[in-house]
């Protein structure tokens, strides 16, 4: 199993990123934990702010969209349209939302057999690594679980990939609008006895195997040469 888990965006490790897809260069971008927002003003964001595809070419990976909407009830049609790809790459936005799509989608267990297979790696920031653990229990103070979109379940999932068996909570101690919130989420966390791990931004979580590393922060000089 090979995982690249970020506070915010690619964080402060890309070339670990590189490292961890040995070569492969082809990503599918999940931008589901968005469908709340309009399409006009995610166009507008991209456009002006922040294009997850743009940052991955930025360290030569060529991403294209993949809208789990039209695999809602298609999981072997999903396998199929994941077949060729180096990396999943789910961005930020809603965690219950994203989780949402990925059942209804099958992605879940989609991803769950590739990663058995080492047949790509799976990455994400914000709520598309929050969705790795085992539980979503806590991250309700960031993230509202009824976040309505067209065409999706009203049930809220509390349940996790359980891709890792701790909860990260993303925006730790950061210039971010969540810090405040993910400051609660580690407070409610910790006073259940839940296993987790809060990220700064910058910060990443490697998965290789059965081995877990957290990366923190390197200068700026040390991140040039690494």
């Amino acid at each position: 199993m090979r995982l690249y888990l970020s506070s915010y965006r690619l964080g402060a490790s890309a070339p670990r990123l590189k490292k961890l897809l040995r070569g492969g260069r082809r990503a599918a971008v999940i931008q589901n934990a968005l469908d709340f927002i309009p399409a006009e003003a995610r166009r507008a964001y991209e456009a002006n702010v922040y294009d997850p595809r743009d940052e991955l070419a930025d360290w030569g990976i060529a991403a294209e969209d993949l809208d789990l909407r039209d695999y809602f009830g298609r999981a072997d049609a999903l396998r199929e349209a994941l077949a060729g790809f180096d990396l999943v790459w789910a961005v930020g936005g809603n965690a219950f939302l994203l989780r949402r799509a990925m059942r209804q989608s099958g992605f879940d267990h989609v991803i769950a057999d590739l990663l058995h297979e080492d047949a790509l790696v799976y990455g994400g920031f914000s709520a598309g690594a929050v969705v790795a653990a085992p539980s979503l229990e806590g991250i309700e103070i960031m993230d509202d679980p009824r976040q309505a979109a067209a065409g999706y379940d009203e049930t809220i999932l509390w349940d996790g990939l359980g891709l890792i068996d701790f909860s990260i909570v993303p925006h730790y101690r950061s210039d971010h609008d969540e810090a405040e919130a993910a400051e609660r989420a580690v407070e409610l966390l910790d006073e259940a006895g839940a296993p987790f791990q809060p990220l700064r931004d910058g910060e990443v979580i490697i998965v290789e195997g059965r081995n877990v590393t957290l990366l923190p922060v390197l200068p700026e000089a040390m991140r040039r040469s690494a």
